[in-house]
């Protein structure tokens, strides 16, 4: 394994052949950008990227995050980090990091900007190219078009259509193409080789995890005191060097990671005590959607993560929900899986506790945010469907409308049908799609149904 040395340090060869790194001062160092690998100089394969090595993982040290935070100060927000509203119901003094107010909508922004500021001269001139779910393309297009580096980005089928248009908008040259992120990584290696062009790997660059870890120094500069960190974990670039950073300056500080359970592959990595690939199912947190963490990431993370744990969709689902009526922010299924952990009850250690939650990305489709929100609502209880067998005489149908109305529950949708009835001709069966004030409320109405009609069915 090789240790990324940034500009504060300069490597020399010694007479015996063997690397020596001697600290510098600030500024005097030598540029790690000048001794870039080349897409065709270490490896026969086409889908290779020299910068992710399995073989030779890098793992980034601190001072690598301190030269990403000097390089981009001037151009990423610092993002507030304020107390929930949430903190009471959970237990717990809950922090949320608010990173989805960064100009592209999340994190990402940190390390593209960052990497891009690496790029040499000649490498600037020939362009980017990236595989991403949104965000890191996100990022890069809006940096790369203000430093003036062309950018491609290769995008799987199933991103969200906002953000295709978004980078689009931003100059840069999309290609929807491949069912996830893995393939859209061989498509864009492809690219990179017959082109010139540098593959920038959005959660597994070295230089993208330092520019992530810039996160983690905010949180301690800004939150005295902290317990834990709890950060949404995709491919492992931002809980990589997020929790370097902290651990760096705090090492008391517990870091836990949370990622989907439909694509569980950091979890996977530990257990296998390396990257493996594992299947991949659609989530509302597409944005953790990573097959396979990084390399890089993964060397550098291991040993700091303190415990990783996995959420449902029915909880990511809330967790926006929560968001946008108590904090009222908009915030995309990957950002808020890690708030999901919490709210689900899986991190009862955290009680009384002072905790950071990472809001990572608010970008998400409106067509997705109103699925995801009747989601939370269902899975919250506060959303609910009956079937219900009424007379079919005159009144019957209204009879069971004004029993609903009294309790207080609003009918959101209502249907009845005929035809597929098994019972008397006299019947008709009303499907009705309830709104009620929590599960409370939700077990008054099926207890008042079921004592009124002989046949109810719920869900």
């Amino acid at each position: 394994m090789k240790t990324v040395h940034s500009k504060y340090s300069s490597e020399t060869e010694s007479q015996n052949g063997t690397v020596d790194s001697m600290e510098s001062e600030v500024g005097s160092g030598v540029d790690d950008s000048d001794n870039e690998p080349t897409a065709d100089s270490d490896n026969d394969d086409i889908t290779f990227d020299p910068w992710c090595d399995p073989a030779n993982p890098v793992k980034i040290i601190f001072q690598d995050i301190s030269m990403a935070a000097y390089k981009i100060k001037n151009d990423i927000l610092r993002t507030p980090c304020s107390l929930s509203h949430m903190s009471n119901m959970t237990g717990m003094d809950i922090f949320l990091k608010k990173e989805f107010l960064h100009h592209t909508g999340s994190f990402k922004e940190r390390g593209a900007r960052y990497t891009l500021l690496m790029l040499p001269e000649q490498q600037r001139n020939r362009g980017v190219i990236t595989a991403s779910a949104g965000n890191h393309a996100l990022a890069l297009s809006y940096h790369g078009h203000g430093l003036g580096i062309p950018v491609t980005v290769v995008m799987p089928i199933v991103a969200p259509l906002m953000k295709v248009q978004l980078c689009r908008s931003n100059g840069a040259n999309v290609i929807v193409k491949g069912q996830h992120i893995g393939e859209c990584k061989e498509i864009a290696l492809h690219i990179a080789k017959d082109t010139g062009q540098v593959y920038i790997n959005g959660y597994d660059h070295p230089h993208i995890l330092a520019g992530q870890g810039t996160m983690g120094l905010e949180i301690v500069e800004d939150i005295p005191n902290i317990d834990a960190v709890v950060i949404p974990v995709g491919g492992g670039g931002l809980i990589a060097g997020t929790a370097l950073a902290i651990k760096s300056l705090l090492p008391e500080v517990t870091i836990i990671g949370v990622e989907p359970e439909r694509c569980p592959s950091f979890s996977a990595a530990l257990k296998a005590g390396k990257p493996v690939k594992v299947p991949v199912s659609s989530t509302l947190a597409d944005g953790l959607s990573v097959p396979m963490v990084g390399v890089n990431a993964f060397a550098t993370a291991q040993p700091l993560i303190d415990k990783m744990i996995t959420v449902t969709e029915e909880m990511v689902a809330i967790a926006i929900l929560r968001l946008i009526e108590l904090e009222k922010v908009v915030v995309e299924g990957a950002g808020a899986a890690a708030l999901a952990a919490i709210l689900a009850g899986q991190l009862p250690e955290l009680k009384g506790k002072r905790v950071v939650v990472p809001l990572c990305g608010g970008n998400i489709d409106t067509t997705i945010l109103g699925r995801c929100l009747e989601r939370g609502l269902a899975a919250d209880g506060r959303l609910v469907k009956y079937t219900v067998t009424v007379s079919d005489r005159p009144g019957g149908i209204a009879e069971l409308t004004k029993l609903i109305a009294s309790l207080g529950v609003s009918i959101k949708d209502i249907i009845h049908e005929r035809a597929w009835l098994q019972t008397d001709i006299f019947s008709v069966e009303v499907k009705v799609v309830c709104e009620t004030r929590g599960r409370d409320h939700t077990a008054e109405l099926e207890t008042a149904l079921m004592a009124q009609y002989s046949r109810v069915k719920i869900g």
